[in-house]
């Protein structure tokens, strides 16, 4: 049952990232969210297995920090190279003129 707790946590983690971090214009609103959830998740079960109790505070505090690194990380790549796409298409697109 913690394991949806913290997936919920770790997607809510994402919405607020998405929502303080620049270069929000230049991905969907679900990415960071998603991946949020999906890094919490993952290393939420990952540490489980390695025989981790779920009562612990620190299999919470790396669950929860995975998605915090892994959304500034998508956040900060994806923004970059969608801007720098964006200008090299424009470039095209208008003849070298902008």
């Amino acid at each position: 049952m913690e394991l949806v707790y913290v997936t919920v946590i770790g997607a809510g983690i994402g919405v607020l990232l998405r929502y303080v971090l620049p270069g929000r214009e230049t991905y969907g609103i679900a990415l960071l969210p998603a991946v949020a959830a999906a890094v919490t998740a993952a290393v939420w079960v990952g540490l489980i297995w390695l025989g981790w109790t779920a009562d612990g505070g620190w299999i919470w505090v790396a669950s929860l920090g995975g998605a915090v690194v892994a959304s500034l990380l998508v956040a900060v790549l994806v923004s970059r190279r969608r801007s720098a796409s964006d200008a090299r298409e424009l470039h095209v697109l208008s003849g070298g003129r902008v």
